[in-house]
């Protein structure tokens, strides 16, 4: 198979055909590159070739006429090997980053479109340094690890000519301890790269609970959590050390090596170098070219050990990249699917069953039709299973039985991205983005006009608060919202979904956040947006849902009633039972100065019945939706 394993010390074969990709792209930039580097090596043939004949030249034979021509080429060289390094890096260093904005372009598209059950499944925190942080290991492949790689190799071809040139003999007994160098330096680049994707794996997992808590810094306090999470990170931290150790000890372990070789070399040449001056066969000029070529040929070596460090960090990177690519998106999973171009709104789900875990159902033979420009209330306890209804209607997740039909064709056999521009979403956890309050209500529309704008605010209540706001529509809102009210939010969330003009409307708990005054005022914008939509609702304030055309109560996965508001009462069911709760429970409810009661009109419910025959203070099923108080409401 393509891919290694985490803990493989060789890169994979789809790390290696990435490294091809990525190379073969910028094929232009690195070609005029390489061609730079072989003038700047030869440029540094000059200096040390020049050693010989200004010992054995100038100053044995007394030659002074060479001085000049020796240091005019030595300054020529100097000159040359200034400018190539300019323009590689500026050639090269360009092609690194572009290489890197593409990647991380590319990341960020493919992370975005994973279905929801991916998220589902990671921390949104871990995600940001694999999108951000590895394509960073490209400039080591693209950059300075591949030049130094090349620069360094060049640089040992001619210096290694040379010096079986000048004497082969001294050279053979380099090359043996060179080569034994050689074979560690393979074992190292193997030992190495699990340890940097570790350190990347460790990181991303200490970005993501520093994220968390971060994102959750109110709660943290409220709890006074700062120590605890002071101690998580601690222990990450730690854990970041131990694998950055690891690297630290496998790097110095490296260039211990590498010290005694390269000092097991220089004994070589001062011991056989000075028999072979005083034999006659060598020259001190051509030993101090000797010398100084044999720099040129041991200092790239130690520069390939640098560099074989910087590659091994590249291709754990690429690993990484590559498992992020190799997850399919919603779009790649559609290919084969149909489109569909429009939506008039009629929705039934025919006996639809559901688990977000093999063998846990969430949905049992969950069977209903939502007509168009209908609404459908969904009711029940917490966990009854109402968002996954609502998720399923949003095409975020597939049925694990049974059908969902949108306008008689299956939802499950159409294009997710062509169906969800019909939908319109006001969700629970109201989420507004770090930018103006104009932005934020045309986030699904960016081509919006101002006058589009203001009057989706109007339908929803909030263009009186914009206004009196210094700034109006172009006030910043904050990370998450956080400059606005609970309520602000909440109206400004309604008026996106309003700027959308969808046929799918989604209110999930869309007044949750609202005082009695906002809320009146919202439930007629609401109401004038469900006009000629399908809608659906999930509330608990059952004030909210009494002109819904159908009420669906749902417990434990399964829709155990069902009709209208008027039909549902004359019942006597859970539904009555539920709502005869809640008025007793909205009428204990805390108002501020100003306020008027729920907006609810009334239900006077019935008489008590005879001491004797009252039923017992709390239902289960009650207690489960609403638990009852325990002692008088404190202020």
């Amino acid at each position: 198979m393509g891919a290694a394993s985490p803990g493989s010390r060789k890169p994979s074969r789809a790390a290696w055909r990435d490294a091809r990709e990525v190379l073969y792209a910028h094929r232009g930039r690195l070609l005029a590159g390489f061609g730079l580097i072989v003038v700047s090596r030869l440029a540094a043939l000059v200096m040390p070739a020049s050693s010989k004949y200004l010992i054995d030249e100038v100053i044995t034979r007394h030659n002074p006429a060479l001085l000049g021509p020796l240091a005019i080429a030595v300054v020529a060289a100097s000159l040359v090997q200034a400018v190539t390094a300019l323009l590689l890096s500026r050639l090269v260093g360009v092609a690194a980053q572009r290489a890197i904005m593409d990647v991380r372009r590319d990341l960020q598209q493919r992370v975005i479109r994973q279905p929801i059950a991916y998220f589902d499944a990671i921390r949104s925190g871990a995600l940001i340094p694999r999108i951000m942080s590895d394509p960073d290991a490209l400039r080591n492949l693209l950059g300075t690890g591949l030049i130094q790689l090349a620069s360094s190799l060049l640089t040992a071809v001619f210096a290694l000519a040379i010096l079986l040139w000048l004497n082969w003999r001294l050279t053979a007994m380099a090359l043996v301890l060179l080569g034994v160098f050689a074979a560690l330096m393979i074992y190292a680049f193997g030992l190495i790269r699990p340890l940097f994707r570790q350190r990347a794996e460790i990181g991303a997992q200490i970005t993501g609970r520093l994220a968390e808590a971060l994102n959750g810094i109110r709660v943290v306090k409220a709890y006074r959590a700062e120590d605890q999470e002071g101690r998580v990170f601690e222990a990450g931290l730690q854990r970041l050390f131990a694998s950055v150790a690891r690297e630290v000890a496998a790097s110095a372990g490296v260039g211990a090596f590498a010290i005694a070789i390269f000092g097991g070399i220089s004994a070589l040449l001062m011991f056989f170098g000075g028999r072979e001056i005083l034999a006659g066969s060598m020259t001190l000029g051509t030993f101090l070219m000797y010398v100084f070529f044999l720099g040129l040929l041991i200092a790239p070596v130690v520069r390939i050990a640098d560099t074989s460090t910087q590659l091994s960090e590249a291709f754990a990177g690429l690993d990484r990249i590559r498992e992020l690519r190799s997850i399919p998106t919603e779009d790649e999973q559609d290919v084969e699917r149909v489109p569909m171009a429009a939506v008039h709104g009629d929705v039934e789900f025919q006996d639809v069953g559901f688990e977000y875990a093999p063998g846990v159902p969430v949905l049992h033979g969950v069977s209903f039709r939502a007509r168009p420009g209908s609404t459908t209330a969904l009711v029940g306890p917490s966990g009854a299973g109402k968002s996954t209804v609502i998720g399923l209607v949003m095409a975020f997740h597939r049925p694990s039985s049974g059908r969902i039909l949108v306008d008689g064709h299956d939802l499950a056999r159409v294009r997710r991205r062509e169906y969800r521009p019909h939908l319109g979403v006001v969700l629970q956890e109201t989420f507004l983005f770090d930018g103006t309050i104009a932005e934020n209500i045309a986030y699904a529309r960016p081509a919006a006009s101002r006058e589009e704008i203001v009057a989706a605010a109007r339908a929803a209540h909030c263009d009186r608060f914009v206004r009196n706001l210094e700034k109006g529509y172009e006030t910043e809102v904050g990370e998450r919202g956080v400059k606005l009210s609970g309520g602000e939010r909440q109206r400004v969330a309604i008026a996106r979904a309003i700027l959308v003009d969808p046929r799918l409307l989604i209110l999930d708990e869309a007044t949750s956040s609202l005082d009695s005054e906002s809320e009146a005022l919202v439930q007629d914008g609401l109401r004038t947006l469900r006009a000629g939509r399908t809608t659906f609702v999930i509330a608990h304030r059952l004030s909210t849902i009494r002109s819904a055309d159908q009420i669906l109560v749902l417990e434990a996965g399964q829709i155990v009633e069902r009709g209208d508001h008027s039909s549902l009462m004359a019942s006597g069911g859970r539904y009555r039972q539920l709502y005869e709760r809640q008025f007793r429970t909205d009428g204990d409810q805390f108002l501020n100065p100003g306020e008027s009661p729920s907006p609810a009109t009334p239900v006077t419910p019935p008489a008590p019945a005879p001491p004797s025959s009252l039923p017992a203070p709390t239902l289960p099923l009650l207690d489960t939706w609403f638990p009852p108080r325990r002692g008088p409401r404190s202020l």
